[in-house]
Formats: C-alpha cells, sequence, structure tokens
C-alpha cells in the first residue's frame, strides 16, 4: 500500500463501509450539519478509535466545553481518557490571567492568536488525528470573509507537513446557514449530516458524502441514527455488489392444490405479492410458505408493521399453524415494526443481517401498508423497496409482500401504491357471492418464474388450515365489480370441523 492509498478508519462501520475503508490519511475533512445532527458524536467516535489504536488525539474546541463533552460522552457510556482537549474558550489560555470574565466571547478573540495557539497544542501533542470543532467560532472571530478563508489556507498548510489527519466541524450556522463552496473545495473530502423533522415521529437522520478526492464511495443519502452507544449509519443498498449463486428451485407452500397453481411453487429468487381485501386469508396464506420452509430446517423471518405478534401467533394456532414451536427451534424470527420509529435505511440493513448473518431463505413483509407508514416521500418507497428486492432475488431468498386493497366488493384500489409490476408473482384473493353465501376465490394474476393456472378456485379457511378447491368457471364480475359464481354446486367446498 502506498503512502496515497493508505486510509484511516472513521471508528464508525457505517461510514467505513460508505467510503469504502476510511478517510484517506493526512488529509483535511470537513463534517458539516445544523445542530442535532451528530457531528460531535461521529466526531468523538474517530477520536476514540484512534484512542483504541494507541494513536495521540486532540480535541480543539471552541463552541463546547470540557465539561459539556464530558457529558456527551458519558451519554454514550464513554471515557475521554486518552483524548487530549484543548479548550479555546477560557480566558485564560488567550488573554491569559486576571482578566474579569471567565469566558471569552469568540468575537473578541484575536484571530491571529487563536491560530498561533492551535498551532503550539499540535507541536506539543503531535496528534495523529485532529477535530476541531467548529468553524463557526472562526468565521465570528475573522468578521471578514477574506480574513477567515485566509487563516483557514494557512490552517491547511501548517498541517499538510504533519502526519496528522484532520476532521474540521461546521454547524452551518455562519451567515446565511448556506454551505460554505470556498470551504469544501479546500478541504480533501465532505461529510454533510442532516435532520428532518417529520409531520408525525421522532425526526430522521441521514449523511451524505459530498465529496472524498481519490476515493470511490457509496454516493447518495445514507439513513442514520443517534442511540446509546454512537451513531449508526445505514450504507445505501446497492443490489447489484451483492450477488450469490443459488439454484432457483420452486419452493412448496404444503398446499397441493395452490402448488399446482404455481407448476410446484414460487422459485427462489423471486418475490411474491399477495393481495386482497381484508379478511380473504392473505397472511394465512403467506404462513403457509414460512411453516413449510421452518419444517425444512430453513431459516425464515417475518416483519410485522401492522398485527402484534401475539395476535399473528394466535390467529396462527386457530389454522393449525404452531408457529411458537418454530421460534423455540430458531427457524423463525417475528421482527415487531413500529413504522413511524424506523428508517427505510434501518430497516433495509435489518433484513441484511437476517439473510447474511443467519442465511434467512424466506422473508415475508406485512404489510406495505406499514411499510409506507415507514417512508416519507412514495417516489423514496418505490426506488428503496425495489432495490430491497433485487438484493433479495439475488440472494435466493423468496420475498412473500402482503398488500391489503382498500373496500371488500366492487372496484378495490391498494393504499397509494401500486408496486404490482415490481413483484415476479402476483396472487389475487377476492370474496365472491354464491347462493347467497360470500366465499373466497384465489387465482395467480401473473408468474415471471414459469407458467402458471389462469383457473380461479375457491379457497377455505378453518379448523383444519387452509384449503384450495378446484378450478371453477361461469364466474361473472371478476376482477372489476364484486364476483358471482353462476356455475354448479358440486365443485365448491363446504366447512370442514
Amino acid at each position: 500500500m502506498t503512502f496515497l492509498d493508505q486510509r484511516v478508519p472513521t471508528g464508525n462501520k457505517g461510514l467505513d463501509q460508505v467510503l469504502r475503508g476510511g478517510l484517506p490519511a493526512n488529509r483535511l475533512f470537513l463534517l458539516e450539519g445544523m445542530p442535532g445532527s451528530g457531528k460531535t458524536t461521529l466526531a468523538l467516535e474517530f477520536l476514540l478509535d484512534g484512542v483504541a489504536k494507541g494513536e495521540p488525539v486532540l480535541y480543539i474546541t471552541l463552541s463546547e466545553t470540557s465539561e459539556e463533552l464530558h457529558l456527551v460522552a458519558a451519554s454514550h457510556g464513554w471515557s475521554l481518557d486518552g483524548i487530549y482537549l484543548f479548550e479555546l474558550a477560557s480566558v485564560e489560555e488567550v488573554l491569559g490571567a486576571g482578566r474579569d470574565q471567565s469566558i471569552l466571547h469568540s468575537w473578541e478573540m484575536e484571530l491571529g492568536s487563536t491560530i498561533q495557539l492551535i498551532r503550539d497544542q499540535v507541536d506539543r501533542v503531535k496528534p495523529k488525528r485532529v477535530v476541531f470543532d467548529s468553524l463557526s467560532e472562526m468565521r465570528l472571530l475573522a468578521q471578514d470573509p477574506l480574513r477567515y478563508r485566509r487563516q483557514l489556507l494557512l490552517l491547511k498548510q501548517f498541517f499538510a507537513g504533519l502526519d496528522t489527519t484532520v476532521l474540521l466541524v461546521d454547524d452551518m450556522s455562519g451567515g446565511t446557514g448556506a454551505r460554505d463552496n470556498h470551504l469544501h473545495s479546500l478541504c480533501h473530502g465532505v461529510v454533510t449530516l442532516e435532520r428532518l423533522t417529520l409531520e408525525f415521529g421522532p425526526a430522521r437522520r441521514r449523511m451524505q458524502v459530498q465529496k472524498m478526492r481519490g476515493v470511490d464511495f457509496v454516493a447518495g443519502y445514507h439513513d442514520m441514527i443517534v442511540r446509546k452507544g454512537g451513531v449508526d449509519i445505514f450504507p445505501r443498498l446497492v443490489a447489484s455488489e451483492h450477488h450469490t449463486p443459488f439454484i432457483g428451485e420452486a419452493v412448496p407452500s404444503g398446499i397441493a392444490a395452490f402448488d399446482q397453481m404455481l407448476s410446484g411453487g414460487p422459485a427462489r429468487g423471486t418475490s411474491a405479492l399477495i393481495t386482497g381485501p381484508a379478511g380473504t386469508g392473505k397472511t394465512t396464506l403467506a404462513l403457509q410458505y414460512i411453516a413449510a420452509a421452518c419444517r425444512r430446517g430453513e431459516r425464515c423471518v417475518i416483519y410485522e408493521f401492522d398485527e402484534r405478534i401475539g395476535t399473528l401467533i394466535s390467529r396462527a394456532a386457530d389454522f393449525g399453524l404452531d408457529l411458537r414451536e418454530h421460534m423455540a427451534s430458531g427457524t423463525l424470527s417475528i421482527r415487531q415494526i413500529e413504522p413511524a420509529e424506523i428508517a427505510p435505511g434501518q430497516f433495509t440493513a435489518m433484513v441484511r443481517a437476517e439473510v447474511e448473518d443467519h442465511n434467512c431463505r424466506i422473508v415475508l413483509i406485512d404489510s406495505l401498508n406499514g411499510y409506507v407508514s415507514a417512508m416519507p416521500q412514495e417516489k423514496e418507497l418505490i426506488l428503496q423497496l425495489h432495490e430491497l428486492q433485487s438484493y433479495l432475488n439475488q440472494a435466493g431468498v423468496l420475498t412473500l409482500l402482503i398488500n391489503p386493497q382498500q373496500g371488500f366488493f366492487g372496484t378495490m384500489q391498494t393504499h397509494g401504491l401500486n408496486v404490482s409490476y415490481i413483484a415476479d408473482i402476483v396472487i389475487l384473493l377476492r370474496f365472491f357471492e354464491s347462493e347467497g353465501r360470500i366465499r373466497k376465490a384465489i387465482s395467480i394474476v401473473k408468474n415471471r418464474s414459469g407458467p402458471h393456472e389462469d383457473a380461479i378456485r375457491e379457497l377455505r379457511l378453518d379448523a383444519q388450515g387452509l384449503r384450495v378447491g378446484e378450478p371453477l368457471s361461469d364466474f361473472r364480475g371478476v376482477l372489476t365489480g364484486t364476483p358471482e359464481y353462476a356455475g354448479s354446486r358440486a365443485p365448491l367446498m363446504e366447512d370442514r370441523g
């Protein structure tokens, strides 16, 4: 590895993945974001990683006192032992003792003296990593944009001759709060953090690498959260980078008549959309695939957005499916998802962990309505869902998507989202009328992975489980209105105790 190829880990696993290894060594970088976006926490992670590697590190602060930094560290369970803290806010460090005030306001300080103090401290500590927090105080000290930029250039030239990687922190509060293009051009790389307030639920955070010279980083926005213990960054999923060889064999449901409709079952590495109005048996049908796979010893996971886990388990038991048994054996995991509390990238990371760490073979998302609620914008939803689907397909995972339709009868619509085009298989469940009774029907609308039956069959749910009857004919209004069966009564099924 040459000098130019050396990388410095940031101390954050997600950011290192975005940067494909870390920051280029011995360069000057900008970490910018509005207050509350997570800059200080990420900067401390960078320094603490250096401490763990036995490196001398330096935190130069104009904006926060050492007491405030210790409080931030304590909130994450960290100790700042090993980090040299240089607090430029105290009067003694800048103007000497004997002054009446105990805190010197940044606009009263002399910029040249401040720069010299920084240089002296760096010469004394000889740090491998430096965090400078923050540039907004430097702007106030300079009072003149030209002088501010000149001093920053001198600071860059000073660090250029040292074996030091520098992180400049900017809260973007100077002037109009807009990005400083001159500062961007001055730095070797720029990382931007954002904090977004939604109409409902907690604030969302995301980050992006604006530029990074000589680095093939993952461009675009990446969701992130700030939790106790640090910052979690979820790199944007690029499905084409995660292909895994697999055999696209059929995945049976254990219901012979239904498997016959799909010529044996959906193929591995495909996605099946199960759609229909509430009460038609969408979730129960999906659970048939889950239970059959668990009996074969395959790992499965259910992401439950709408229903509580306890309700799902008890309802499945009513139809002869013992989910608790599979959970106890370790073949089934059920994850309760609170749509308003999870970022889309965070959900994607959860799915990836199941596939890559636990070799999950079937993923069930119940339902897409809840997934929609986790997304602030429909366009982003389609793009992220499509990328997640592509990733799961290339990993050989069968994905089951439940998409409820609004209404029970007549022309029904999905919840403001048309995802049928990204699914390989579309399974349609509907109610139909026959002899004054409401019954359920099942049909296969499309199957990209192979041939499928175009007939309509009756679907029954009773104490003995899920049953699929013989193909039916003589229907009226199947797709456009309320289906009505006008044929012989002989093929219809009755309840079974």
